[in-house]
């Protein structure tokens, strides 16, 4: 009945079997908590222990109905999966054979249906410390044939590794088991090139990080350094506003910028403290007043020059990062207006007022006859335009109108700054420009992909100063997040993924150890494949042991303060049983 449920649409919510034990259907799409051991990516059964109030109270059975479907809504201890006994586990595959197999005629099942794959989570109780157990059926057309049945074991932590299995009796190991006389082996490491690091001795709660996957074939010894001819994928989780941060101060300008957003949707706006003595008025009184003389011909060149060409807040970054993130030398009126008033920190809405207001006042009675560029869209740079026509429109400065107009220059400045980037540091020929500075869209709208384009510029900042990441490497990466950007929101937990050649990283991990690393032994083809693999590492394989075998793990800590890392190890192995 759940099978057939879910070829319709995958239920959001677990079945209760039997009272102990709840069944979740796991469509293809989502993520497989077995993905290490089993290379399966179609629907499967997960069975875990059935999450409820177990405690018994002679008191309980004169509750009232209500009283007991209140109790089930308290909050629970544990929000993760728990596992299974494994005797129970045992029980339970047994049953999903049994109704599988052709040969119980006596069950009268009146239509033998082949069922999903079969994952049973186990509390590790046995002698093996079994954390998973496993059932697939096998199938020739519709019809099935046999099953394979999987077990995986999961030891430690421990840093021993002269515990660690020799590669040679592995391969032993699986040729006796499974009659084999020639195997296969194939290697995955995973290293961890980038890593949240501590401040002051403070950890920065962060997602960010970046690590290789790496796969080869022919595996001579555990734990062997994957050769350079190895496949290689880089995955990159970077969240957004690092202190550490070459384009820190530009994160802090798009805050600003959030800032705006949100006043104008829900009419109260969090305005920062000024950090300096001088206000925005008085710079932007300055800024008009020097324009002024430079129209009336009393300024001379060179304090021309410095005025066309502001040194604005964003492009004041670490001079470690001026080679990649570039001052832009075209800022046009609106723009330099907008870092003068980020940068000294417009403090309120009355000071943004006076500020438009001295602005207006100067384009109507001709006193400034700036340059903007083509194509703004602003309020500001409408008026700028029929300025110089002698003759500009009336704009009440109340309400949401001096917001929207900050705003709108912010949004003009932003978009060309990160534009510069993508275009001249990159490479990119920004396939889908139009889409992340498309002014068709609402304001609202148009921030969130301003905030797209800042998350790509961090990953590109970060691959090419960690990592000195090139052009050519660059390139690619920029394509694949404005691919994935084009058709999602923003996720800052997303992993970007790139094909890399493993040369391009090895001064990172070749002395380093891997996160994770494993090796399968397989032999045979087709459904007669059968697979061994052997794995370690540093973090717990199975999310249920850590909460529910606490006594298992116990002894040691991972990434404890010993020089030697602490290594989980885990083995999976198949065996098959036929029917006919």
């Amino acid at each position: 009945r759940i099978y057939e449920e879910g070829r319709e649409s995958i239920p959001e919510h677990p079945y209760l079997f039997e009272t102990d034990v709840e069944i979740c259907l796991i469509g293809g799409s989502c993520k497989s908590p077995v993905e290490r051991f089993w290379n399966g990516n179609n629907m499967m059964y997960i069975l875990q222990k059935a999450q409820h109030n177990e405690e018994s109270d002679p008191m309980e059975e004169s509750k009232t109905d209500d009283a007991i479907y209140a109790s089930e809504l308290l909050p629970k201890e544990s929000s993760g999966p728990v596992a299974l006994s494994v005797r129970r586990a045992k029980q339970l595959i047994s049953l999903y054979t049994m109704v599988q197999n052709p040969n119980m005629p006596h069950l009268k099942i009146s239509e033998l249906v082949v069922l999903p794959p079969l994952w049973i989570r186990c509390d590790g109780s046995d002698p093996e410390h079994t954390c998973w157990l496993g059932a697939e059926p096998l199938k020739a057309g519709n019809k099935i044939t046999g099953i394979n049945f999987y077990m995986v074991t999961c030891d430690g932590p421990a840093a021993d590794k002269t515990c660690f299995a020799n590669m040679e009796e592995l391969k032993v190991a699986h040729k006796m088991k499974h009659h084999s006389s020639i195997v296969m082996t194939k290697g995955f490491a995973q290293y961890e090139l980038v890593r949240a690091a501590a401040i002051e001795d403070t950890i920065i709660e962060s997602e960010s990080n970046i690590y290789v996957d790496i796969t080869w074939n022919t595996v001579d010894k555990i734990l062997e350094t994957p050769p350079l001819i190895s496949a290689a994928m880089l995955n990159i989780t970077l969240e957004s506003g690092d202190p550490r941060s070459p384009v820190y101060q530009l994160y802090r300008e798009l805050q600003f910028l959030l800032a705006l957003a949100e006043g104008l949707k829900t009419g109260v706006t969090e305005w920062p403290e000024p950090l300096e003595s001088e206000s925005a008025v008085e710079l932007v009184q300055e800024f008009l007043t020097d324009l002024k003389k430079k129209l009336d011909g009393y300024c001379i060149s060179g304090h021309s020059n410095e005025t066309e060409k502001i040194k604005c807040d964003t492009a004041a970054v670490d001079s470690s990062i001026k080679s990649i993130f570039s001052e832009r030398g075209d800022l046009d009126f609106a723009e330099q207006l907008w870092c003068k008033m980020r940068s000294k920190c417009v403090s309120s809405y009355q000071e943004l007022i006076v500020c438009f207001t001295l602005i207006i006042k100067s384009l109507e009675h001709g006193e400034i006859q700036p340059w903007i560029h083509q194509g703004s869209s602003s309020l500001l740079s409408k008026l700028i335009q029929q300025s110089y026509h002698g003759k500009i429109e009336v704009v009440s400065l109340s309400g949401i109108t001096p917001i929207q107009m900050l705003l709108e220059i912010g949004l003009d400045k932003m978009k060309k700054d990160y534009v510069s980037f993508f275009i001249v540091k990159s490479g990119s020929c920004l396939l889908f420009q139009d889409y992340f500075i498309s002014t068709s869209v609402d304001l609202q709208e148009q921030v969130h992909r301003v905030q797209k384009l800042h998350h790509m510029l961090e990953i590109m900042v970060s691959c090419t100063v960690l990592l000195q990441f090139k052009h050519e490497n660059l390139f690619p990466l920029t394509q694949i997040c404005m691919k994935y950007y084009k058709e999602n929101p923003l996720n800052e937990k997303h992993v970007f993924q790139l094909p890399i050649r493993p040369a391009l990283v090895k001064k990172f991990y070749q002395n380093d150890n891997p996160e994770i690393w494993k090796v399968d032994i397989s032999s045979g083809h087709g459904q007669k494949e059968v697979k061994t693999t052997w794995q370690v590492s540093t973090n717990p394989p199975v999310e249920h042991m850590t909460s529910n075998t606490t006594g298992l793990f116990s002894d040691s800590t991972v990434n404890g303060s010993s020089e030697e890392r602490m290594y989980f190890i885990t083995m999976a192995k198949c065996s098959q049983v036929h029917f006919t």
